[in-house]
């Protein structure tokens, strides 16, 4: 049952997003305010080396305090095709350039207060070439096999989303 839209009004405008508040009318003819992130969409990689791992990026997300281990990911430019985001982004964040790559899946990040909208592709075919990486962004790579990964999300220790909804997407690509 669709809300209607009373009016919108921006709160913050970020550099990568935008926060804006939207009042509108309930199903039940009452009003309500929601807060709205607008996010252009982004994209998440499965790079998959020649031995069958998975190649994952450690970085400190200050949101959480702490270092996450993901799945590569990036941020839609402007008008930008996802396939393109996800060709550069596992380059700067991983080293590596995928010969073969193809969108597996999609999201919503979180449509509860987000329209951010995730791209998931599969990489694979991978050789170095690398770009450099974003200035505020400071990696380390790692290796890990398949199953592996597999386990580690299962017992809680990879709490990321999405990096838990890409390894969910790419099970049944992989043997």
């Amino acid at each position: 049952m669709p809300f209607e839209l009373i009016r919108s009004e921006t709160l913050l405008k970020g550099r990568a997003f935008l926060i804006r508040r939207d009042h509108l009318k309930t199903p039940n003819g009452g009003e309500t305010k929601l807060d709205i992130i607008e996010h252009g969409g982004s994209v998440v990689i499965v790079p998959v080396d020649k031995d069958g791992n998975l190649i994952f990026v450690r970085q400190y997300r200050h949101a959480t305090g702490m270092d996450l281990l993901e799945l590569p990911a990036g941020t839609l430019e402007e008008n930008e095709d996802p396939a393109v985001c996800a060709a550069r982004e596992i380059r700067e964040e991983t080293g590596f350039a995928a010969d073969k790559i193809e969108k597996i899946g999609d999201f919503y990040l979180a449509p509860g207060y987000s329209t951010e909208f995730m791209h998931v592709y599969l990489a694979q075919e991978l050789r170095h070439d690398p770009l450099a990486a974003d200035a505020d962004e400071f990696l380390s790579v790692e290796t890990i096999p398949f199953a592996e990964a597999i386990q580690m999300a299962e017992m809680g220790k990879m709490p990321d989303a999405k990096s838990l909804a890409a390894l969910l997407l790419v099970r049944s690509h992989l043997k």
